[in-house]
């Protein structure tokens, strides 16, 4: 069989589509009162710009109108991108809205008897694309107790939960490059270049120089960590709590850290001294 030009050009075109792993700034509106006129008072007192395109996470305790709801809020100049897992999630799912989870909750995975290391590709364009391996003798983690139970392997459980799998990256993370992992820790075991990210939704460590950004706990889960050998991020998250180098303590900058999120007082930044 000959090849054409024309084959070649369509081998080497680029991909459909790409998954980038990058920070998103949005605000959470809580409710509290599915009376929209109430709302509407609200925001005529606390949000005068309605040209301001703020994208929100709509969390709401008592049942709501959604499409009237988002309606409203687009008109004040407010974007609803999404709502929190609970009783708005039959509507959001009609309204092709996202569906976030709730503070401090994990999705529900199975956890692996055995870690499994991936070699994942990185590209120059902030695209990270990871795999998720097969995984055998798999035990399953309930949300509500955290308790540990042995489950038979069937084709339906492997289906209704994610993988826990722990990621190891050996390579430098050069400016440009974003490296995320969803379902388990993020382990480099070399350094983060400035203008690089590492993010995942559990607990991220870092055997080498940290100068990018660098998020744990990315779904909300406020138990993940950042663990790094040399710390001086440009950014750091973690339950989506973050800080920005300009704001770290000085005492920490090129020290060995831990991250952590406490509830009431935000990021805690402790030095390992090893001691």
């Amino acid at each position: 069989m000959t090849m054409t030009d024309t084959d070649n050009q369509a081998s080497t075109a680029a991909p459909a589509m790409n998954f980038y792993g990058k920070m998103l700034t949005f605000s959470r509106l809580q409710l509290n009162t599915n009376d929209l006129s109430l709302v509407e008072a609200q925001l005529a007192k606390t949000h005068s710009n309605k040209a301001s395109n703020i994208p929100v996470i709509i969390d709401s305790g008592v049942e709501q109108d959604l499409p009237a709801l988002t309606e409203l809020l687009w008109s004040w100049g407010l974007q609803p991108i999404g709502v929190v897992t609970g009783i708005l999630e039959e509507q959001a799912r009609a309204q092709r809205l996202a569906i976030f989870p709730a503070d401090g909750k994990r999705i529900e995975r199975i956890l692996p008897t055995k870690k499994s290391i991936v070699k994942p590709v990185v590209s120059d364009s902030a695209e990270a694309v990871t795999t998720d391996p097969s995984i055998e003798n798999q035990t399953a983690v309930t949300s509500a107790s955290n308790q540990v139970a042995e489950l038979p392997d069937t084709h339906e459980t492997l289906l209704s939960s994610e993988h826990i799998t722990s990621l190891i990256y050996d390579q430098m993370l050069r400016s440009g490059q974003s490296l995320n992992h969803v379902g388990g820790d993020l382990i480099l075991t070399n350094s983060i270049n400035s203008g690089a990210e590492a993010i995942t939704d559990n607990s991220l460590h870092v055997y080498g120089r940290a100068q990018g950004r660098l998020v744990a706990g990315a779904t909300g889960d406020k138990d993940a960590r950042i663990f790094c050998q040399v710390f001086n991020p440009s950014l750091v998250s973690v339950a989506g709590t973050y800080c920005l180098r300009d704001n770290l303590p000085e005492d920490i900058i090129d020290k060995s850290v831990q991250v952590r999120f406490v509830e009431g007082e935000g990021l805690v930044f402790t030095v390992m001294d090893g001691s």
